[in-house]
Formats: C-alpha cells, sequence, structure tokens
C-alpha cells in the first residue's frame, strides 16, 4: 500500500503525502463498505464484533448446560438436546471466539505497533474475516434442519462415524471446521508476514513490543496446529462419505489415530489462545505499571519456547487410552516442562508491578484477575500432567475446572483489557 493508483489523477513527481494516501486509499462508504473493504482496522474490528457475537451465543449454550445440571433429575433439557449444545458450546469457542478475537486484534492494532501504514495483504485480511463468518454459519447451518453435531467438540470416533451419528450434523461440523481452519491459517500468514517485513526503520529485535512477539509465535502455531486437523477432519468426512476405513479397526484403521491428529492440535490451540493475551497482559502491565516491562528478553525466550514445547505434550489428552509406560513418561515430563517458561512470565509481571507504581484502572485490574485466575487453572494443569491423577480425575468436572479456569483467566481477562 505504497503506491497511488494510476487513475486517482495524483501528481507522482512529488512526494505523495499521508493525505493522499489516506484519499486513495480509504474504503467506500455504505454497503460498498462492508463487501469491498480491506483496510485493516475496519476488518479488525469485524473480526471482534464477529468473535463478540459468537461469544454471547456459546455463552448463551453454556447458560441452558448449567441451568439443566443445577438441580438433580432436572428435565429442563432431555439428553439428545444436551449433547448438541454442549458440542456447539465448545466448538463456538474454541473455534468461531478465540482464534477470530486473536487475530482480529492483531489485524486491528499490529501494524500501529510495528509502525506500518497497512497490513501487507489486505485482501487476505479480507478473506481471513469473511472466511470465519461462513465457516461459522455453515456449523450452525444444521440447526435449520435438525442436524446438529452431538458428538462432542473433539468428535471422538466412533462416536462420529456413519453409523452412530447418521444424519448431517457431523458433516456440517467437519465442513465448518475446515473453512474456519482455513481462515485462521490465512490471518496467521497475513500477521507472520507483517512482523517480519512491516517495520518501521529502525526497530530491531530487542525493540519490537512483546505483544509482536507474541502474535508471530501464535501465527507459526496455528499453521503448525491447524494443518493437521484440517486433513483428520477431511479423512473423518471421508469415512463418512464415501467409506473410507481410516478411523475403522475392522478394515485396519484406527480409532485413536483421530485422538492423536485432533489432540496434537488441540493442546498447541489452548497456547495459541493464551500466548496473545499474555503478550496483552504485558502492554497492561507497562502502561499502568508505569515503568519498563523487567524481564523482556526472557520473556521473549519463553514466548518461543511455550511454542516449541506445546507441540510436545498432546498425549496426555489420552493417558487412560492404554499407550505404552514409556510414552507415558515422557509427557508427563512434557507436560510439567512447560510450566517453566509460562511461570517466567508471570513472575515477570509480577515484578514489573512490584517495583512499579501500579495504577489500578479497569485494564490493570483484568490483568491482576488474569494473574489469579490463570495460576489457579495452571496449577491444576500441573496435576493432570501426572498419570495417576489424570486417571482418576479423568472425564470428570475437575477437568472441565482446570479448562476454564485457563481460558478464562488466560484469555478472556487480558482480552477484555485489551477492549476496554
Amino acid at each position: 500500500m505504497t503506491t497511488i493508483s494510476p487513475s486517482s489523477g495524483e501528481n507522482f513527481s512529488q512526494p505523495v503525502s499521508e493525505e493522499t494516501f489516506s484519499r486513495v486509499w480509504k474504503d467506500p462508504k455504505g454497503l460498498k463498505a462492508l463487501l469491498r473493504g480491506v483496510q485493516n482496522q475496519p476488518i479488525g474490528i469485524r473480526m471482534i464484533g464477529l468473535s463478540i457475537f459468537f461469544l454471547l451465543l456459546g455463552g448463551f449454550q453454556a447458560m441452558l448446560m448449567r441451568t439443566q445440571l443445577a438441580i438433580p433429575n432436572n428435565t429442563f433439557l432431555d439428553p439428545e438436546l444436551y449433547n448438541r449444545l454442549m458440542t456447539m458450546h465448545g466448538t463456538t469457542m474454541m473455534f468461531l471466539v478465540a482464534i477470530p478475537m486473536i487475530e482480529g486484534i492483531g489485524t486491528l492494532v499490529l501494524p500501529q505497533m510495528l509502525g506500518s501504514r497497512e497490513l501487507p495483504f489486505p485482501r487476505l485480511a479480507a478473506f481471513t474475516f469473511w472466511t470465519f463468518l461462513f465457516g461459522g454459519l455453515i456449523f450452525y447451518a444444521g440447526f435449520f434442519i435438525d442436524a446438529v453435531p452431538d458428538g462432542g467438540w473433539f468428535a471422538y470416533v466412533p462416536m462420529t462415524n456413519k453409523e452412530y451419528s447418521p444424519d448431517l450434523g457431523v458433516d456440517f461440523y467437519l465442513l465448518g471446521l475446515n473453512v474456519a481452519e482455513t481462515a485462521a491459517i490465512a490471518g496467521a500468514f497475513e500477521l507472520i508476514i507483517s512482523f517480519f517485513k512491516m517495520r518501521a526503520p529502525g526497530m530491531s529485535i530487542n525493540r519490537i513490543p512483546i505483544f509482536a512477539w507474541a502474535i508471530m509465535v501464535t501465527g507459526w502455531m496455528i499453521i503448525f496446529a491447524f494443518t493437521p486437523l484440517i486433513v483428520g477432519s477431511t479423512m473423518l468426512e471421508l469415512d463418512r462419505a464415501i467409506g473410507t476405513q481410516f478411523f475403522n479397526p475392522d478394515q485396519n484403521g484406527d480409532p485413536l489415530l483421530w485422538q492423536h491428529i485432533f489432540w496434537i492440535f488441540g493442546h498447541p490451540d489452548v497456547y495459541i489462545i493464551f500466548i496473545p493475551p499474555l503478550g496483552i497482559a504485558a502492554t497492561i502491565v507497562t502502561v499502568f505499571a508505569r515503568r519498563a516491562l523487567i524481564g523482556y528478553t526472557f520473556i521473549v525466550i519463553s514466548l518461543v519456547s511455550t511454542g516449541f514445547l506445546s507441540f510436545g505434550l498432546w498425549v496426555h489428552h489420552m493417558f487412560a487410552t492404554g499407550l505404552p509406560e514409556l510414552s507415558l513418561s515422557f509427557f508427563t515430563g512434557a507436560s510439567m516442562m512447560i510450566a517453566i517458561p509460562s511461570g517466567i512470565q508471570i513472575f515477570a509481571f509480577i515484578a514489573t508491578i512490584g517495583s512499579g507504581r501500579p495504577n489500578f484502572k479497569p485494564p490493570f485490574l483484568f490483568v491482576i484477575g488474569f494473574l489469579l485466575i490463570f495460576v489457579l487453572g495452571g496449577l491444576s494443569g500441573v496435576l493432570l500432567a501426572s498419570v495417576p491423577v489424570n486417571l482418576q480425575t479423568h472425564d470428570t468436572y475437575f477437568v472441565v475446572a482446570h479448562f476454564h479456569y485457563v481460558l478464562i483467566g488466560g484469555w478472556l481477562f487480558p482480552t477484555l483489557g485489551a477492549i476496554y
């Protein structure tokens, strides 16, 4: 976005002013702006708005489930509807809320943080928004024909194969999943290229904001984590649509293969959701503690380390499946090791706050909530990394609590602080 369109009638022999750039490249007005706009700020705001819409929708589904669980022997929801709500709630929150919000905030503020006028590929950013939107519409299309997925947001086979889920609900799930993940990967490429190619002159590597580092690490994680799940969901759809047998043990398939494919995406996805809010928290802490962030280099190293380590511990979701003891030992160690970089980041924030002059405004209070709730979720996660504890708490509300403490503390609170 550094040249002037010949149709604008501008004089190319003179230096181009900021006003000229703004006039030539501004988005059209009215409905055209919605359909054809490519500027990073409107696109980022639309992605954030889309995420908030699905957040409210997923939150409403959670309220219905909690109403059912409020008293014993409740008949507020029948079992089928409860399974559908649980599936759609988890799917909505993971794929249509957290990821669009992260990429929307990155699209909105990353160019300004890097000293750039615009993202390198504005139309790719617009493609990301529209693809997220259509992915969400596909997810929810089943409500209109009574074909809502009910196999859980993790879609374990054989519960989601043709024999046990004969309607189109799982097909809507798989197609919507592929579309939404395509959007996430497109947005990740946009943000990674922005990080490396759109920095202002003089912005050396040790001057890049922590949030920009977090977005860059997250972008690479999205590319490497979402690609296997796109392949896996395509394999499952082929099993359902044309009778391939990738996950059928009677035909030399393996149902555990789906769990490996899903969780090699699923656990990095937790850190994909968590790392950008860490960058947000670092930004808020430096502003409201009124001092420079302590341990900048260590925080950057810990962010990159978290990205690498997150791909080596997915099996702790599968400790109850009868894996070899050597595998259990390796993934137990890896699951505990990832607490180290997270601890470095938390201690750096606490040290910055303790040595500064905190200004307790609402964004800063959200960060305080993040520190408290996320640490509780992290401690329960260390317990789940232990095989004996994991086997006793598998598929219990202890795991549900851990997951929600991490996501609400680690994602929601910093994000609310950023929006505020």
